[in-house]
């Protein structure tokens, strides 16, 4: 048997009740489905500052690509404007009353990307669907988690899909299979941190590959420092933490686990008061991130679920116990990415500390330095 909603064919996932067999793989994915999509021909594209000249040519390559009916893979370090960038190809084929889509893991960056959609595409609807979100369905533009693909089987004309290689898509195929039903049209494929095997899947997939690997303000990807140490790593973080105060400065501590950060927030709040820890099981997160966004916290203390899709002025980034396993130098390269994002602050601090230097570590370092060679044909 093959689930027809799936495409489940491992034989152990299939349960028999009421006379008929059902799919246990994709048994959560039941919900209300889209309809109809909205024709409004009035929309225009607003930016708050031109694209670069490295951009630009991707841009142009973007609406080239959709106009020839070809798929897309783009390559662009943190922090290029791979949002900004596909902007473009978004508004010329809402002009021609296509459906557009933009698919993003997790749900925190659909929160976070919602505001800067509807202040580029006026008199545009941008609907936005993650979990308990999902009144509403329809819009000139929908931002949505894979979680919430399976409402619009072969409705997306052009789909954009950032951050490919996140959790939990990354290795999983319910998700995956969601995806390509998903698509009527063309569809574009993001990452920092590609794998060969999946820009090679779109190649061979009536697809080209772009990559942009210069931050639009042109400034080089900040290089993260290791520290080496068995009983000082703490003091560090304190005698930074201070520093960053005295500067005026944010800063984000990335934790390998839940348990680590709530045990290392309670160390820190003793010493500074303006702080706060944020992981996948504080409920108040959202809230929590907006107030740091707001100033009103000068560091916060967080697993993964901050690597990507946060952009801070002055932002600083100290990863305790960047040799942990759970760091590979795809994730070690995305939270490094937090640093310098801003024109108006485009460089910052970023420390691996550590035990050791692992293989994870030294290959993340090695990725960025090759990126700042970099350039544009």
């Amino acid at each position: 048997m093959v689930c027809l909603r799936c495409g489940n064919n491992n034989q152990e996932y299939f349960s028999f009740f009421n006379n008929s067999y059902y799919c246990r793989k994709c048994l959560t994915f039941n919900g209300k489905k889209a309809q109809k999509k909205l024709i409004n021909k009035n929309i225009t594209l607003h930016l708050d500052y031109p694209l670069s000249k490295e951009q630009e040519k991707i841009s142009n390559q973007l609406v080239k690509a959709r106009k020839n009916k070809k798929n897309v893979f783009l390559y662009a370090v943190t922090g290029a404007g791979k949002t900004e960038i596909v902007f473009e190809s978004i508004l010329d084929a809402l002009k021609e009353n296509k459906t557009v889509g933009f698919v993003i893991p997790r749900k925190d960056v659909v929160i976070d990307l919602l505001p800067r959609f509807e202040k580029a595409f006026l008199n545009s609807q941008v609907t936005a669907l993650y979990n308990r979100h999902t009144e509403k369905l329809e819009g000139d533009i929908i931002l949505l988690t894979t979680h919430q693909l399976y409402r619009y089987e072969n409705y997306f004309d052009y789909l954009i899909f950032d951050e490919i290689d996140a959790f939990p898509y990354e290795g999983n195929d319910v998700l995956k299979h969601f995806f390509y039903k998903a698509i009527k049209g063309t569809y574009v494929l993001m990452s920092a941190t590609p794998k060969e095997e999946k820009i090679l899947e779109v190649i061979n997939n009536n697809g080209i590959y772009l990559e942009l690997l210069r931050r639009y303000h042109n400034v080089d990807l900040p290089i993260p420092k290791i520290k080496i140490s068995i009983i000082s790593n703490l003091f560090f973080v304190i005698k930074k933490l201070y520093t960053y105060k005295k500067e005026n400065k944010q800063c984000f501590i990335f934790t390998p686990t839940i348990e680590e950060s709530e045990k290392l927030f309670s160390i820190l709040k003793w010493f500074f008061k303006k702080g706060n820890v944020v992981h996948s099981k504080k409920e108040d997160r959202e809230n929590i991130i907006n107030d740091f966004k707001q100033k009103k916290y000068d560091y916060l203390v967080t697993t993964s679920i901050l690597e990507r899709g946060v952009t801070v002025k002055d932002l600083q980034v100290i990863v305790y116990h960047a040799d942990h396993k759970i760091y590979d130098s795809a994730s070690l390269i995305q939270i490094s990415g937090r640093v310098g994002r801003k024109i108006d602050s485009p460089t910052g601090d970023v420390f691996f500390l550590g035990y050791k230097n692992t293989f994870s570590m030294q290959t993340a370092i090695n990725k960025i330095k090759k990126a700042n060679e970099w350039q544009i044909a």
